[in-house]
């Protein structure tokens, strides 16, 4: 079977999972096999997402799970990203479950606003994305996607109406480096300009800065301007990278670097943020 989900279009058979590990053969079909498993749950500052304008001072309860349909090699979470279930620790929480929590701690702290699907890739189980956000806005909570964008239209299309605020990472500029990534630029592109498009989803777009790889000037002006033109005020984190992973051995993005690029971003965009600096 093909599965649909995001641009790999990957096969798997019986005992398989896609590029993912999230993703996998169940019954004769494609489904969604990290579908409520939980690696991570903590209570989160809205600003951690990160959200610059939406909702300051305010909580989510954040999760993750497993997996992920990119290979970035700085990969920041790589311990559940590019893991599956075999290894890591998980415990299965029903989109039910994990809305109820988010209801008692909301009772005791009127700051929790909702719930963040973030740390791995939420969308490799969108399915799960979809029922906590409808559970989610029946008890008066928001729905956040913190998320690559890496996925096929119709995944968005299916939850745009169920996310209240978003943070989409934007990696690069050019098809080069998201190949270097293993994504797809024209694939994230089409998710910005759709959740740019939903009257109810508050939308930021975050880009890492990778020493040596998407640090030109030139990128991050041609970024800007593109993001500009889908929403003049959204707001775009340029963020220093810390070496992970396959990168461990490389050094941090100097902070004058993400400085000067926030600066020309700005020449397109007034809301531009700086992190890790």
């Amino acid at each position: 079977m093909r599965c649909e989900t995001c641009p790999h279009r990957c096969e798997v058979g019986p005992g398989q999972t896609g590029r993912c590990r999230a993703r996998g053969w169940r019954d004769g079909d494609v489904a969604p096999l990290s579908y409520g498993r939980l690696t991570s749950l903590a209570m989160d500052p809205v600003e951690k997402k990160p959200l610059a304008a939406w909702k300051p001072g305010h909580y989510l309860l954040s999760v993750g799970s497993y997996g992920c349909n990119l290979r970035c090699p700085f990969c920041q979470n790589h311990s559940i990203a590019q893991a599956g279930a075999a290894d890591v620790p998980w415990r299965e929480v029903s989109p039910a479950e994990l809305v109820a929590l988010c209801t008692e701690a909301r009772s005791r702290d009127p700051r929790v606003v909702g719930i963040a699907h973030t740390y791995n890739e939420p969308l490799v189980a969108w399915e799960y994305v979809r029922d906590v956000g409808m559970l989610a806005h029946e008890e008066g909570l928001a729905n956040v996607l913190v998320s690559n964008g890496c996925a096929q239209p119709w995944v968005i299309d299916t939850l745009a109406p169920l996310v209240d605020a978003a943070n989409i990472d934007l990696k690069g500029f050019t098809e080069d480096y998201y190949r270097w990534c293993g994504g797809d630029l024209a694939t994230v592109k089409a998710c910005i300009e759709r959740l740019a498009a939903e009257p109810g989803c508050h939308l930021e777009v975050t880009c890492l800065v990778v020493p040596d790889r998407n640090d030109d000037p030139a990128q991050m002006r041609a970024l800007a301007a593109w993001l500009a033109q889908v929403d003049p005020h959204i707001t775009l984190h340029v963020t220093r990278y810390f070496p992970r992973w396959k990168m461990e051995g490389g050094r941090p993005t100097p902070v004058a670097t993400v400085y000067g690029l926030a600066d020309v971003a700005r020449e397109s965009l007034p809301h531009v943020v700086v992190g890790n600096c």
